[in-house]
């Protein structure tokens, strides 16, 4: 069992990155489609603009400002899928035979978006990058956790995912939208976090409509106290402090 404070949260798809604008997503929770804008990210140079991909400049947009005129804090990005477009160019780029860029290899890798961030940042805090299942969410405070056991009172928690390429649609069904959700985590005893070997024959509860890290949005909007999220192999139990 874990214990924690989020200090601070962010969030951010297209059309909604304000905290008002996620209250009203949360009260009545749709996908923005047609709106496939990514984030500006008006505070950087346009020559770093342009090296960082849509899946990227979602997650500047949000964790960004929680870092701003802040000593450096450790950073835990985690993704399922990843950049999931930069690689599907590539694979495009081989099948037609042409030569890869060097340049769209590099920033296709899991840990580019941390190497990014600690590059135009200059931060010289430790980054971790997680590849993910659906529960990534609780693996990424797990992680924190472990931060928090090294001395560190602050950790920046990003998850993000991108719509995939229209052909991997099929088999990349969890990403209704494309998403980042940037947390400020601090030690704590605000929030607990519990995990168990999912139940042979699990409780009937409502079944989560959105990836985790979106639910977790909407239930600290809405001042939720308690919810679960299983998997095929695991159950974890969040509560909030009365």
């Amino acid at each position: 069992m874990l214990t924690f404070s989020i200090a601070q949260w962010r969030g951010w798809a297209p059309g909604i990155d304000s905290p008002e604008g996620w209250l009203d997503w949360a009260r009545h929770p749709f996908c923005p489609v047609g709106n496939q804008d990514a984030a500006r990210l008006d505070f950087l140079p346009a020559l770093q603009r342009r090296r960082l991909s849509a899946l990227a400049r979602g997650v500047f947009d949000c964790a960004w400002p929680m870092a701003q005129a802040r000593p450096g804090m450790p950073l835990v990005y985690a993704s399922r899928h990843g950049e999931t477009s930069r690689n599907f160019g590539l694979l495009q780029a081989l099948a037609a035979g042409e030569p890869l860029s060097p340049t769209a290899f590099g920033l296709s890798v899991h840990n580019a978006i941390a190497a990014q961030w600690s590059i135009i940042r200059r931060e010289t805090a430790e980054s971790v990058a997680l590849s993910v299942e659906d529960d990534g969410l609780e693996h990424a405070i797990v992680e924190a956790a472990m931060l928090f056991g090294q001395g560190h009172d602050d950790v920046l928690v990003v998850l993000a995912e991108e719509s995939p390429p229209a052909p991997y649609s099929p088999w990349v069904q969890d990403v209704p939208y494309s998403y980042a959700v940037a947390l400020h985590l601090r030690p704590g005893a605000d929030w607990t976090l519990a995990m168990a070997p999912r139940p042979a024959e699990p409780a009937c509860t409502p079944p989560q409509l959105w990836p985790n890290p979106l639910n977790l949005l909407r239930q600290l909007c809405l001042g939720g106290a308690a919810w679960r999220h299983a998997n095929r192999a695991r159950q974890w139990t969040w509560t909030r402090a009365a």
